[in-house]
């Protein structure tokens, strides 16, 4: 069953700081090993000026779980989530089947 990994990434205290950083992470999972597409998103602000529950979105898309599963005992996955990590955002993954 297709699968898909989904890095819901908290709020940055210096949102500039965090898209240069987010440049290169996303990078690297471009190079994740079976990836069929990647989706990177920006939450919109909330009209109120009230923090987002979240301020960016990267879902990765493969064609099976053990594909998935892994990507993310490589390199690339190494790269992804150690410069995610460096940063000091709180990030929150998911493993998910996708249902048609």
């Amino acid at each position: 069953m297709p699968t898909k990994i989904t890095l819901i990434i908290d709020n940055p205290d210096e949102p500039a700081g965090f898209e240069r950083v987010y440049a290169e992470v996303r990078s690297a999972a471009e190079k994740f090993p079976g990836l069929r597409r990647l989706e990177s998103a920006k939450v919109w602000p909330k009209e109120d000026g009230t923090p987002t529950p979240a301020y960016r979105t990267l879902d990765l898309y493969f064609d099976s779980y053990e594909d998935a599963s892994a990507a993310v005992a490589t390199p690339a996955a190494g790269e992804l989530f150690g410069g995610l990590l460096a940063t000091g955002v709180p990030v929150t993954g998911l493993f998910s089947d996708i249902e048609a």
